[in-house]
């Protein structure tokens, strides 16, 4: 399964370090090619920024894991980003992965 979010912002490099800094705390952060990849329970997120655009890509293997993946990340850039007023809009494409 997988979802997709495309946050427009200003400053994506600052949120994806943002991000994989809170949340490597309790989770694995791997740095790669083509962006930071957040290993959570279950299911995993890569981070990838891009313009002005922070470009992120959820899988886990089943709808109910990959909703705990995107709503922990949603929740996080949007408390993070609550000053700029981001918002977080995942879309589901194709449903499975």
């Amino acid at each position: 399964m997988i979802a997709t979010a495309s946050v427009v912002t200003s400053t994506p490099d600052r949120y994806l370090k943002q991000l994989a800094s809170h949340l490597g705390r309790k989770s694995e952060v791997r740095e790669e090619k083509d962006g930071t990849r957040l290993v959570l329970a279950g299911g995993e997120c890569l981070l990838q920024a891009a313009g002005e655009t922070l470009q992120m890509t959820a899988s886990a293997p089943d709808a109910e894991t990959l909703d705990q993946v995107t709503d922990v990340i949603g929740r996080h850039l949007e408390r993070f980003g609550q000053r700029n007023e981001l918002q977080v809009t995942w879309s589901h494409p194709g449903g499975s992965g």
